[in-house]
């Protein structure tokens, strides 16, 4: 997970045969070093064909989710146990080097109080059963903190630190997203620095979703803190113009976040790899 790359919502709202075929030939006239799948729906993922996709036009990829409802981990263990391994096959199966996001819970997943203590419990629980299935497969986890209106779980840095170290596991490292950042840390910096011993990934998506470089987030303060870290790992340009209907509810996307996918790649890929470089980021 080196790089640049993009969220596969780009181009397409799920990853059929049709849709990762459009994808990746989209994808290939950007120069990006991989893409990050969506397996919302690790079922209907034919693995053998994206594996074979993949290689042919020479791109890595990462893979991620939410859990659906039916197996919360904070609520329903044992489903989640079982979906994540589904989902951790599949991404073994494609070919890709991890499963990030919302791991640990759901898109949407809300209960109005704090996380209790059985909750905590549960998804521990989960992730050390995955981590364990993970690493059997050559494949880490990534824990996404996300936003107070999309999950009650894991919302800042510090937060799926905490998870991470609870469960030991040496395959497992945290992934943050600028958008989430810019509503939950104290600065992105801090969120940054709390999270520099596991941080592996990070999602750069703008304060609307929209194009990076035309919202609210402070993009500087992200590159430079990433630079004095000395960040080595995968940066993923994510905004949602194909919208999978079964995240859009937990995402709250109801209106266009930009014109085209024309627009956010045309200017938003620039303008991040123009800020990465003057960082030291990338060549």
């Amino acid at each position: 997970m080196k790089g640049f790359g993009v969220h596969t919502s780009m181009w397409t709202s799920g990853w059929s045969v049709e849709g990762a075929e459009h994808t990746v030939a989209a994808v290939k006239k950007y120069d990006l070093d991989f893409i990050e799948i969506s397996l919302a729906d690790p079922f209907s993922c034919d693995a053998d064909h994206t594996r074979k996709l993949l290689a042919a036009n020479g791109m890595q990829a990462v893979c991620s989710l939410g859990l659906p409802e039916y197996a919360w981990a904070s609520r329903h263990p044992q489903e989640a146990i079982d979906f994540l391994k589904v989902a951790i096959g599949k991404t073994a199966d494609i070919g890709a080097q991890a499963l990030c996001g919302v791991i640990y819970g759901g898109i949407g997943e809300r209960t109005g109080v704090p996380p209790t203590q059985d909750e905590l419990d549960n998804i521990a629980k989960v992730m050390t059963s995955a981590a364990a299935q993970a690493k059997s497969r050559g494949i880490e986890l990534g824990v996404e903190a996300v936003n107070r209106y999309e999950n009650h779980i894991i919302n800042t840095a510090a937060q799926a630190v905490a998870l991470i170290e609870r469960v030991g596991a040496d395959n497992m490292f945290v992934h943050l997203d600028t958008y989430h950042m810019n509503i939950e840390e104290k600065g992105m910096g801090n969120g940054i620095i709390v999270a520099r011993d596991y941080l592996k990934y990070i999602h750069l998506s703008e304060s609307d979703r929209g194009t990076p470089g035309e919202g609210n987030c402070n993009w500087d303060e992200t590159f430079a803190t990433l630079a004095a870290i000395g960040f080595k790992g995968g940066l993923a340009m994510e905004s949602f113009i194909n919208m999978d209907p079964r995240l859009a509810f937990g995402l709250s996307v109801w209106r266009p976040v930009a014109e085209s996918e024309a627009v956010v790649m045309g200017n938003g890929l620039p303008f991040l790899r123009n800020k990465a470089r003057q960082y030291g980021l990338i060549a």
